[in-house]
């Protein structure tokens, strides 16, 4: 039988050997939030998903949210972005040759219209090119 999300929280509770009132101070929330949530009257908000991912960084996302996948994660938590290298594999990898260099990308005739800043509280901020 699948799981719900709340039924998730409440492994992780379980594991922790967590109260509400100890599970709400951990992950920054309110006593009442935490009870809404497992009393099904309220869903879980996504400051409540970032919060308890922060807090709790074994707990897998994508188990989180969707069920799949293993807790407490064994795999590690890379949280370093890498999107300004790629390997350049238009040529395939010999055993003889060196390993293909990393190159910095460029752009081509872009410009940025849109920068979004994602904070772990939940807010963001924008910012764009005024003309």
């Amino acid at each position: 039988m699948d799981k719900s999300i709340l039924d998730r929280v409440k492994v992780v509770m379980e594991h922790y050997g967590l109260t509400i009132s100890s599970f709400a101070d951990k992950i920054g929330v309110q006593r009442s939030s935490i009870s809404h949530l497992l009393s099904g009257r309220n869903k879980p908000s996504l400051d409540f998903v970032m919060k308890l991912t922060n807090t709790y960084p074994e707990i897998d996302l994508y188990w989180l949210l969707h069920g799949k996948g293993e807790f407490p994660s064994t795999a590690p938590k890379d949280t370093s972005p890498t999107l300004e290298f790629y390997e350049d594999l238009s040529t395939p990898k010999n055993e003889n040759k060196k390993a293909p260099e990393k190159k910095i990308l460029e752009p081509l005739d872009k410009k940025v219209l849109r920068v979004m800043i994602f904070y772990t509280d939940g807010t963001f901020e924008s910012f764009s090119e005024k003309n």
